[in-house]
């Protein structure tokens, strides 16, 4: 990632283009009192209606903050497809990859339980289901021509091979969201550049017993990938990012000493997100299982009072949307963590995943992006 420029603004990429593969829903969200009991019947307390799935919610957010996304997924030309579109155009999303043919759109009931202030998502795959024939070589290459970055969710993975494939060909790099272990996934993550996944996923996928020696061996098994980020909700993120320079001749430090010592420099007292980074290109090493030359680094998540805490749907997405901003436009990993973690955080003061989207223009950002915001030519 490139450095800020002298006035503390990172320089913006001319290419704001970017490529999202997966996907697509309408959400209905349901407000209730507290989580039913098995056969209770209760009443809601408010009802919203809005467009979801993770590559929908991340690109919205991409969008709102400045980029150009793409998106690559398929829907129904049912009233539920109709509105999917129609919401995406309104938030500056390119729709016109995505196919649309006979069939029933994806949709999700989500309860959101005002007590625990959790979110269950019951979600019904749309059909018929997308298939790389659904998607033509032209449409694919005018997809990827132009773009600088392709995000794929893990979704409909027989067709994001084949974007992830010819994206490498073409040497675009690319963010892979790792929610949960998925059919296919492995053969995304082997050809991924950066991977943001969910705290149960890198113990669940390496078998490692803990998250910082799993990023280790994440790192060891995925050569390509030039950082992990693990999101941990209201207790921040954990980043291990490669160094580009080997550091075998410097001193080993093991990750989970260098992780505990890190998480000792964070002040809980911070209400907004910080960082808190290891030093450079040092040997950070996981016993049994190898080391890497890198660096550690550990984001703390904004703090939301209980009266303004709404609804979590969507803050992974959001997160991730802010972090495809910061890599187009030459963040700092330091900077990088606190800006996604904020971005996250204003998605979950309003009810679904996109109503409290921020825009790049919100107040909340500026400390962040800055004046350049509204002087850059990277947002005209």
């Amino acid at each position: 990632m490139s450095s800020f420029s002298q006035d503390g603004h990172p320089p913006f990429a001319e290419n704001r283009v970017v490529l999202g593969c997966g996907a697509l829903s309408i959400d209905y969200l349901a407000t209730v009192d507290a989580f039913p009991k098995p056969d209770d019947k209760i009443r809601s307390t408010s009802l919203k209606v809005e467009g979801g799935g993770n590559t929908g919610n991340a690109l919205t957010c991409a969008a709102r903050l400045g980029l150009k996304p793409r998106l690559i997924s398929k829907i129904a030309n049912d009233a539920q497809g109709k509105n999917i579109l129609t919401e995406l155009n309104g938030d500056g999303v390119d729709t016109s990859f995505i196919v649309v043919s006979e069939g029933n759109s994806p949709f999700t009931y989500i309860i959101v339980d005002n007590k625990t202030k959790t979110r269950t998502c019951i979600h019904t795959p749309g059909y018929p289901p997308m298939v790389p024939n659904d998607l033509s070589d032209s449409k694919l290459f005018s997809a990827l021509d132009g773009s600088s970055l392709v995000y794929l969710d893990g979704r409909l993975h027989e067709t994001a091979l084949v974007v992830a494939k010819e994206a490498t060909q073409r040497k675009i790099p690319i963010l892979v969201d790792a929610e949960r272990k998925r059919e296919g996934l492995d053969e995304l993550l082997n050809l991924a550049t950066y991977i943001v996944c969910s705290e149960k996923f890198p113990q669940a996928w390496t078998t490692v017993p803990s998250i910082p020696n799993a990023l280790v061996s994440m790192l060891l098994r995925l050569p390509k990938i030039k950082f992990v980020v693990v999101t941990r909700g209201d207790e921040g993120c954990i980043m291990l990012e490669r160094s580009i320079n080997d550091a075998r001749e410097a001193e080993e430090v093991e990750i989970g000493s260098l992780l505990e010592s890190l998480m000792q420099k964070v002040d809980g007292r911070s209400i907004i997100p910080t960082c808190i980074s290891s030093k450079k290109n040092i040997r950070i090493s996981a016993d049994g299982i190898g080391s890497i030359s890198g660096r550690l680094l550990v984001g703390t998540a904004e703090l939301i009072s209980p009266s303004e805490l709404i609804d979590t749907t969507g803050a992974g997405d959001a997160f991730i949307g802010a972090i495809l901003y910061a890599l187009r436009a030459g963040m700092p990993a330091e900077k990088m963590l606190p800006f996604a973690s904020q971005v996250a955080a204003a998605g979950c003061r309003a009810l679904g995943a996109r109503s409290g989207l921020p825009w790049h223009t919100d107040p909340r950002l500026a400390p962040f992006l800055g004046s350049f915001v509204q002087n850059s030519k990277f947002l005209t």
